[in-house]
């Protein structure tokens, strides 16, 4: 479990240039975003926008007073990550990005495709249950880093409570979800295509971090004799 720390101000300036390019990045990438929608009238873009950036700055300020030495990993450079993480991970933006313009020009600007509003709500549904579940995986396993490393400079161990007695990736799994429900959310099936290839490599990753963790972290190999499900309980 994550052990509480006072929020300190080392952390922040620690962070503060990342956190800057991060603010910057994102307010270049909302301008970039509607202008390729061709109207600011996209309702959809704005809500998912508005509640990403609360979502996350609300996540990380609680991380940064709960347990700040779990900030510092999520925001750690590659540098000790697997190599083939920091290739599907490369591969994973790229489709990230394709996802964004696709449901920018067919939500926003051509309307290829309708998603009927009653579909839509189901993605803001799925959105908030991916939200439900990442906050979660983030207050229980102090150890959930951004890239696939074994910890062993924070002496990590095997994380077995929360979601973690049924499934042993339930961060996955809510990104999955998360990524089920963006293109509905959106209002773009198009965008749905990029999406599930997206979804496609978080499975992927999920049985390569599986294979990296029972080789390399201990007790993990008896953690899959107890819970023996990557991502669906009794399927997989």
């Amino acid at each position: 479990m994550s052990k509480p720390a006072d929020l300190n101000e080392p952390l922040w300036k620690e962070l503060l240039p990342r956190i800057t390019t991060g603010i910057l990045g994102l307010a270049v990438f909302a301008v970039a975003w509607f202008g390729i929608a061709g109207r600011l009238t996209w309702w959809q873009g704005w809500a998912f926008l508005f509640t990403f950036i609360i979502y996350t700055g609300i996540l990380m300020w609680h991380l940064s007073k709960s347990n700040p030495d779990l900030v510092r990993e999520r925001y750690r450079p590659a540098d000790k990550a697997e190599a083939w993480d920091r290739l599907l991970m490369g591969i994973y933006s790229l489709f990230l990005v394709a996802l964004l313009i696709v449901a920018a020009l067919d939500g926003g600007r051509f309307l290829w495709s309708a998603v009927p509003l009653g579909l839509q709500m189901i993605g803001w549904v799925l959105l908030v249950v991916a939200g439900v579940m990442v906050w979660h995986v983030m207050m229980t396993n102090a150890y959930l880093s951004s890239w696939a490393r074994i910890q062993e400079d924070r002496g990590q161990v095997v994380v077995q409570e929360g979601l973690y007695r049924r499934i042993r990736h339930p961060m996955y799994l809510g990104i999955i979800l998360a990524f089920l429900g963006i293109p509905l959310a959106l209002g773009s099936w198009w965008a749905m295509i990029p999406s599930l290839v997206i979804v496609g490599l978080f499975v992927y990753r999920t049985y390569l971090e599986d294979r990296m963790l029972i080789d390399g972290l201990a007790g993990y190999a008896e953690y899959t004799e107890k819970v023996r499900y990557r991502l669906l309980p009794g399927i997989w």
